[in-house]
Protein backbone atom coordinates (compact mmCIF):
# COMPACT_ATOMS: atom_id res chain seq x y z
CA UNK A 1 0.00 0.00 0.00
CA UNK A 2 3.19 2.34 0.54
CA UNK A 3 2.91 4.56 3.64
CA UNK A 4 0.04 7.22 4.13
CA UNK A 5 -0.89 10.32 6.69
CA UNK A 6 -3.40 9.03 9.05
CA UNK A 7 -4.84 9.67 12.42
CA UNK A 8 -4.06 7.66 15.43
CA UNK A 9 -7.64 6.66 16.08
CA UNK A 10 -8.25 5.76 12.36
CA UNK A 11 -5.27 3.41 12.20
CA UNK A 12 -6.62 1.95 15.19
CA UNK A 13 -9.93 1.05 13.32
CA UNK A 14 -7.49 0.11 9.66
CA UNK A 15 -5.87 -2.29 11.73
CA UNK A 16 -8.72 -4.32 13.15
CA UNK A 17 -10.17 -4.49 9.42
CA UNK A 18 -6.60 -6.27 8.43
CA UNK A 19 -6.64 -8.11 11.22
CA UNK A 20 -9.70 -9.74 9.91
CA UNK A 21 -12.47 -7.98 12.38
CA UNK A 22 -15.97 -7.39 11.09
CA UNK A 23 -18.06 -6.36 13.70
CA UNK A 24 -17.66 -3.26 16.30
CA UNK A 25 -20.07 -2.09 18.39
CA UNK A 26 -19.62 1.25 20.14
CA UNK A 27 -20.59 4.38 21.39
CA UNK A 28 -18.96 8.10 20.65
CA UNK A 29 -17.06 9.53 23.17
CA UNK A 30 -13.91 12.49 22.72
CA UNK A 31 -10.95 11.75 21.97
CA UNK A 32 -12.04 8.28 20.16
CA UNK A 33 -15.00 9.66 18.35
CA UNK A 34 -12.90 9.45 15.07
CA UNK A 35 -12.55 5.86 15.50
CA UNK A 36 -15.98 4.98 15.72
CA UNK A 37 -16.65 7.07 12.67
CA UNK A 38 -14.06 5.70 10.38
CA UNK A 39 -15.54 2.36 11.24
CA UNK A 40 -19.30 3.18 10.55
CA UNK A 41 -17.48 4.00 7.05
CA UNK A 42 -15.38 1.02 6.50
CA UNK A 43 -17.02 -1.77 8.01
CA UNK A 44 -19.77 -2.08 4.90
CA UNK A 45 -16.94 -1.67 2.20
CA UNK A 46 -15.32 -5.20 3.33
CA UNK A 47 -18.86 -6.68 4.54
CA UNK A 48 -18.67 -6.30 7.98
CA UNK A 49 -21.46 -4.47 10.31
CA UNK A 50 -21.27 -1.46 12.28
CA UNK A 51 -23.79 -0.38 15.17
CA UNK A 52 -23.27 2.27 17.33
CA UNK A 53 -25.49 1.27 20.33
CA UNK A 54 -27.33 3.17 22.42
CA UNK A 55 -24.84 3.47 25.23
CA UNK A 56 -21.33 1.55 26.21
CA UNK A 57 -23.59 -0.90 28.11
CA UNK A 58 -25.21 -2.04 25.34
CA UNK A 59 -22.06 -1.71 23.38
CA UNK A 60 -20.28 -4.08 25.24
CA UNK A 61 -23.24 -6.46 25.57
CA UNK A 62 -23.51 -6.76 21.84
CA UNK A 63 -20.09 -7.87 21.77
CA UNK A 64 -20.55 -10.66 24.01
CA UNK A 65 -23.06 -11.80 21.58
CA UNK A 66 -20.89 -11.12 18.44
CA UNK A 67 -17.42 -12.60 19.84
CA UNK A 68 -19.93 -15.92 21.23
CA UNK A 69 -20.17 -17.05 17.28
CA UNK A 70 -16.46 -16.62 17.10
CA UNK A 71 -16.30 -13.42 15.14
CA UNK A 72 -13.55 -11.27 15.37
CA UNK A 73 -15.21 -8.12 17.37
CA UNK A 74 -14.43 -4.99 18.94
CA UNK A 75 -15.24 -2.08 20.87
CA UNK A 76 -13.72 1.14 21.75
CA UNK A 77 -13.75 4.04 24.47
CA UNK A 78 -12.45 6.41 26.53
CA UNK A 79 -11.88 6.71 30.17
CA UNK A 80 -15.77 7.19 31.47
CA UNK A 81 -17.14 5.16 29.04
CA UNK A 82 -14.57 2.42 29.69
CA UNK A 83 -15.67 2.78 33.13
CA UNK A 84 -19.30 1.82 31.96
CA UNK A 85 -18.42 -1.66 30.33
CA UNK A 86 -16.15 -2.89 33.24
CA UNK A 87 -19.21 -5.29 34.01
CA UNK A 88 -19.47 -7.10 30.12
CA UNK A 89 -15.81 -6.91 30.40
CA UNK A 90 -16.07 -9.16 33.71
CA UNK A 91 -18.84 -11.39 31.63
CA UNK A 92 -16.34 -11.69 28.65
CA UNK A 93 -13.63 -13.19 30.82
CA UNK A 94 -16.16 -15.13 33.01
CA UNK A 95 -17.42 -16.69 29.66
CA UNK A 96 -14.03 -16.74 28.08
CA UNK A 97 -15.19 -14.95 24.86
CA UNK A 98 -12.59 -12.95 22.33
CA UNK A 99 -12.83 -9.56 21.71
CA UNK A 100 -10.90 -6.45 21.19
CA UNK A 101 -11.79 -3.75 23.44
CA UNK A 102 -9.88 0.18 23.16
CA UNK A 103 -9.36 2.64 25.93
CA UNK A 104 -8.54 5.73 24.25
CA UNK A 105 -7.47 7.49 28.22
CA UNK A 106 -8.59 11.09 28.87
CA UNK A 107 -8.21 13.48 31.83
CA UNK A 108 -10.02 12.15 34.91
CA UNK A 109 -11.53 11.14 37.62
CA UNK A 110 -15.14 12.00 37.17
CA UNK A 111 -16.00 13.55 33.24
CA UNK A 112 -12.34 15.65 33.53
CA UNK A 113 -11.07 16.96 30.44
CA UNK A 114 -10.79 15.19 26.83
CA UNK A 115 -6.90 15.91 26.91
CA UNK A 116 -4.53 12.73 26.76
CA UNK A 117 -3.61 10.46 30.10
CA UNK A 118 -2.48 7.40 31.51
CA UNK A 119 -4.48 7.77 34.79
CA UNK A 120 -6.33 4.52 33.93
CA UNK A 121 -3.56 2.04 34.42
CA UNK A 122 -4.81 0.48 37.60
CA UNK A 123 -8.16 -0.02 35.98
CA UNK A 124 -6.76 -1.77 32.73
CA UNK A 125 -4.41 -4.03 34.72
CA UNK A 126 -5.73 -5.02 37.93
CA UNK A 127 -9.46 -6.03 36.88
CA UNK A 128 -11.48 -3.20 36.42
CA UNK A 129 -14.33 -5.15 36.80
CA UNK A 130 -15.72 -7.71 39.59
CA UNK A 131 -14.20 -10.92 40.03
CA UNK A 132 -10.98 -12.28 40.01
CA UNK A 133 -9.36 -11.81 36.57
CA UNK A 134 -6.95 -10.42 34.74
CA UNK A 135 -7.12 -9.04 30.70
CA UNK A 136 -4.14 -8.72 28.50
CA UNK A 137 -3.02 -4.86 27.95
CA UNK A 138 -1.37 -3.99 25.13
CA UNK A 139 0.40 -0.25 24.58
CA UNK A 140 1.93 1.40 21.73
CA UNK A 141 3.69 4.03 21.75
CA UNK A 142 3.88 4.77 17.92
CA UNK A 143 0.70 4.78 15.42
CA UNK A 144 3.42 1.97 13.40
CA UNK A 145 3.23 -0.02 16.08
CA UNK A 146 -0.97 0.44 16.73
CA UNK A 147 -0.61 -1.84 13.80
CA UNK A 148 1.21 -4.50 14.79
CA UNK A 149 -0.40 -5.11 18.47
CA UNK A 150 -4.08 -4.94 16.94
CA UNK A 151 -3.01 -7.92 15.15
CA UNK A 152 -0.91 -9.02 18.13
CA UNK A 153 -4.27 -8.10 20.25
CA UNK A 154 -6.55 -10.15 17.80
CA UNK A 155 -4.77 -13.37 18.00
CA UNK A 156 -3.87 -13.11 21.62
CA UNK A 157 -7.89 -12.67 22.24
CA UNK A 158 -8.01 -16.30 19.97
CA UNK A 159 -5.74 -18.00 21.62
CA UNK A 160 -6.84 -17.60 25.29
CA UNK A 161 -10.42 -16.82 24.86
CA UNK A 162 -9.70 -13.69 26.74
CA UNK A 163 -11.07 -10.01 25.74
CA UNK A 164 -7.69 -8.40 25.26
CA UNK A 165 -7.45 -4.16 25.74
CA UNK A 166 -5.48 -2.03 23.61
CA UNK A 167 -4.49 1.15 25.53
CA UNK A 168 -3.66 4.24 24.17
CA UNK A 169 -3.98 8.26 25.60
CA UNK A 170 -5.98 11.35 23.83
CA UNK A 171 -2.47 12.44 22.32
CA UNK A 172 -1.86 8.90 20.22
CA UNK A 173 -5.20 8.91 18.71
CA UNK A 174 -5.55 12.66 17.74
CA UNK A 175 -1.49 12.57 16.26
CA UNK A 176 -1.21 11.67 12.64
CA UNK A 177 1.85 9.86 11.13
CA UNK A 178 2.64 8.33 8.18
CA UNK A 179 1.89 4.62 8.47
CA UNK A 180 2.30 1.57 6.01
CA UNK A 181 -0.33 -1.12 6.27
CA UNK A 182 0.60 -4.82 4.85
CA UNK A 183 -1.37 -5.11 1.85
CA UNK A 184 -5.23 -6.80 2.94
CA UNK A 185 -5.62 -10.28 2.38
CA UNK A 186 -8.77 -12.39 2.21
CA UNK A 187 -8.49 -14.54 5.73
CA UNK A 188 -10.18 -17.12 6.32
CA UNK A 189 -12.44 -17.22 9.38
CA UNK A 190 -10.96 -19.58 12.07
CA UNK A 191 -13.01 -22.50 13.01
CA UNK A 192 -14.50 -22.39 16.66
CA UNK A 193 -16.00 -25.88 17.95
CA UNK A 194 -17.29 -23.73 20.97
CA UNK A 195 -18.68 -20.81 19.08
CA UNK A 196 -22.72 -20.56 18.98
CA UNK A 197 -22.85 -21.06 15.15
CA UNK A 198 -26.00 -23.81 15.87
CA UNK A 199 -25.06 -27.45 15.50
CA UNK A 200 -27.53 -28.17 12.90
CA UNK A 201 -28.89 -31.29 14.22
CA UNK A 202 -25.47 -32.97 14.52
CA UNK A 203 -24.05 -32.23 17.74
CA UNK A 204 -24.47 -31.03 21.42
CA UNK A 205 -25.94 -27.82 21.84
CA UNK A 206 -23.39 -24.93 22.41
CA UNK A 207 -23.87 -22.75 25.62
CA UNK A 208 -21.83 -19.72 26.68
CA UNK A 209 -22.11 -18.62 30.15
CA UNK A 210 -20.52 -16.77 33.06
CA UNK A 211 -23.52 -17.70 35.65
CA UNK A 212 -22.23 -21.03 37.71
CA UNK A 213 -24.26 -21.41 41.07
CA UNK A 214 -22.60 -24.30 42.31
CA UNK A 215 -19.74 -23.20 44.61
CA UNK A 216 -17.60 -25.56 43.70
CA UNK A 217 -17.68 -25.42 39.74
CA UNK A 218 -17.70 -22.14 40.12
CA UNK A 219 -14.11 -22.32 42.15
CA UNK A 220 -12.87 -25.15 39.44
CA UNK A 221 -13.66 -22.41 36.84
CA UNK A 222 -11.62 -20.13 38.65
CA UNK A 223 -8.78 -22.42 39.34
CA UNK A 224 -9.16 -22.79 35.24
CA UNK A 225 -9.16 -18.78 34.28
CA UNK A 226 -6.33 -18.79 37.12
CA UNK A 227 -3.83 -21.32 35.15
CA UNK A 228 -4.97 -19.62 31.74
CA UNK A 229 -3.75 -15.99 32.92
CA UNK A 230 -0.71 -17.59 34.58
CA UNK A 231 0.26 -19.41 30.63
CA UNK A 232 -0.72 -15.53 29.35
CA UNK A 233 2.09 -14.21 31.95
CA UNK A 234 4.81 -17.09 30.56
CA UNK A 235 4.18 -16.58 26.95
CA UNK A 236 2.82 -12.90 26.05
CA UNK A 237 5.34 -10.48 28.06
CA UNK A 238 6.65 -7.51 25.57
CA UNK A 239 8.79 -5.11 26.34
CA UNK A 240 11.22 -3.20 24.96
CA UNK A 241 14.96 -1.45 26.27
CA UNK A 242 17.51 1.00 25.25
CA UNK A 243 21.08 1.44 26.94
CA UNK A 244 20.50 -0.42 29.89
CA UNK A 245 23.44 -2.77 29.79
CA UNK A 246 25.76 0.29 30.77
CA UNK A 247 23.10 2.36 32.59
CA UNK A 248 23.81 3.61 36.02
CA UNK A 249 19.59 4.67 35.72
CA UNK A 250 17.19 3.46 33.97
CA UNK A 251 13.90 5.75 33.15
CA UNK A 252 10.64 3.67 32.69
CA UNK A 253 7.31 4.81 30.80
CA UNK A 254 5.26 3.71 28.61
CA UNK A 255 2.98 4.77 25.48
CA UNK A 256 3.21 8.42 24.77
CA UNK A 257 5.61 9.43 27.98
CA UNK A 258 7.75 6.97 26.57
CA UNK A 259 8.44 8.53 23.67
CA UNK A 260 8.67 11.78 25.43
CA UNK A 261 11.02 10.29 27.92
CA UNK A 262 13.65 8.87 24.94
CA UNK A 263 13.72 12.30 24.20
CA UNK A 264 15.09 13.53 27.54
CA UNK A 265 17.68 9.92 27.31
CA UNK A 266 19.16 10.67 24.22
CA UNK A 267 19.80 14.38 25.43
CA UNK A 268 21.17 12.70 28.96
CA UNK A 269 23.30 9.99 27.26
CA UNK A 270 24.54 13.48 24.68
CA UNK A 271 25.64 15.01 28.01
CA UNK A 272 27.32 11.80 29.26
CA UNK A 273 24.95 10.08 31.35
CA UNK A 274 24.56 6.55 31.56
CA UNK A 275 20.45 6.50 31.41
CA UNK A 276 18.57 3.70 29.94
CA UNK A 277 15.04 3.09 29.58
CA UNK A 278 12.76 -0.09 30.01
CA UNK A 279 9.10 -0.05 28.22
CA UNK A 280 6.61 -1.76 29.06
CA UNK A 281 4.44 -2.77 25.81
CA UNK A 282 2.48 -5.31 27.83
CA UNK A 283 1.36 -3.49 30.60
CA UNK A 284 -0.39 -6.51 31.52
CA UNK A 285 1.61 -9.37 32.18
CA UNK A 286 4.11 -6.38 33.67
CA UNK A 287 7.52 -7.14 32.14
CA UNK A 288 9.35 -7.93 35.35
CA UNK A 289 12.31 -9.73 34.21
CA UNK A 290 14.63 -6.56 32.53
CA UNK A 291 14.04 -5.39 36.28
CA UNK A 292 14.90 -8.15 37.96
CA UNK A 293 17.94 -8.39 35.43
CA UNK A 294 19.18 -5.25 36.31
CA UNK A 295 18.02 -4.41 40.14
CA UNK A 296 21.52 -5.73 41.34
CA UNK A 297 23.32 -3.03 39.11
CA UNK A 298 21.95 -0.07 38.74
CA UNK A 299 21.71 3.42 40.99
CA UNK A 300 17.61 3.66 40.65
CA UNK A 301 14.76 3.76 38.79
CA UNK A 302 12.53 6.36 37.51
CA UNK A 303 8.66 5.66 36.16
CA UNK A 304 7.39 8.86 34.07
CA UNK A 305 3.97 8.81 34.36
CA UNK A 306 0.90 10.66 32.91
CA UNK A 307 -1.02 10.15 35.95
CA UNK A 308 -0.14 10.20 40.02
CA UNK A 309 1.65 7.08 39.93
CA UNK A 310 0.20 4.11 39.20
CA UNK A 311 2.54 2.37 36.93
CA UNK A 312 5.02 2.85 39.45
CA UNK A 313 3.72 0.64 41.80
CA UNK A 314 4.54 -2.73 39.66
CA UNK A 315 7.95 -1.12 39.31
CA UNK A 316 8.50 -0.84 42.73
CA UNK A 317 7.22 -4.59 43.03
CA UNK A 318 9.56 -6.01 40.33
CA UNK A 319 12.32 -4.15 41.91
CA UNK A 320 11.78 -5.45 45.29
CA UNK A 321 13.51 -2.79 47.13
CA UNK A 322 16.92 -3.72 46.07
CA UNK A 323 17.44 -0.26 44.17
CA UNK A 324 15.36 3.08 44.67
CA UNK A 325 12.28 3.85 42.53
CA UNK A 326 11.37 7.19 42.18
CA UNK A 327 8.28 8.84 40.06
CA UNK A 328 7.71 11.95 38.37
CA UNK A 329 4.28 12.10 37.01
CA UNK A 330 1.78 15.00 35.38
CA UNK A 331 -1.97 14.84 35.61
CA UNK A 332 -5.30 15.97 34.54
CA UNK A 333 -4.49 15.96 31.01
CA UNK A 334 -1.40 17.91 31.28
CA UNK A 335 1.58 16.46 28.97
CA UNK A 336 5.43 16.35 30.69
CA UNK A 337 7.76 18.14 28.89
CA UNK A 338 11.10 16.79 27.26
CA UNK A 339 12.71 19.05 29.43
CA UNK A 340 10.62 18.45 32.81
CA UNK A 341 11.87 14.26 32.57
CA UNK A 342 15.67 16.15 31.68
CA UNK A 343 15.48 17.83 34.88
CA UNK A 344 14.33 14.86 36.43
CA UNK A 345 17.21 12.95 34.87
CA UNK A 346 20.04 15.57 36.20
CA UNK A 347 18.36 14.95 39.59
CA UNK A 348 18.16 11.71 39.79
CA UNK A 349 21.86 11.12 38.42
CA UNK A 350 22.63 14.13 40.80
CA UNK A 351 21.86 12.11 43.68
CA UNK A 352 19.10 14.72 44.32
CA UNK A 353 15.54 13.47 46.25
CA UNK A 354 13.22 13.46 43.30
Amino acid sequence: MGKVLMKGNEVIAEAAVHAGCKYFFGYPITPQSELVAYMARRLPEVGGLFLQAESEVAAINMVYGAAGTGARVMTSSSSPGFSLKQEGISYLVGAELPALIVNVVRGGPGLGNIQPAQSDYFQVTKGGGHGDYHTPVLAPSTLQEIIDLTEAAFDIADKYRTPVILLGDGMLGQMMEPVEFKELSEREPEQKEWATTGTRGDGKPRIISSLELNADALEKRNEHLQKKFAMIKQNEVRYETFEIEDADYIVTAYGTAARIAMNAINKARKDGLKIGMIRPITLWPFPEQPFIDTRDRVKGYHSVEMSAGQMVEDVRLAVEGRAPVSFFGRTGGVVPTQEEIYDQIIKLAGGVEV
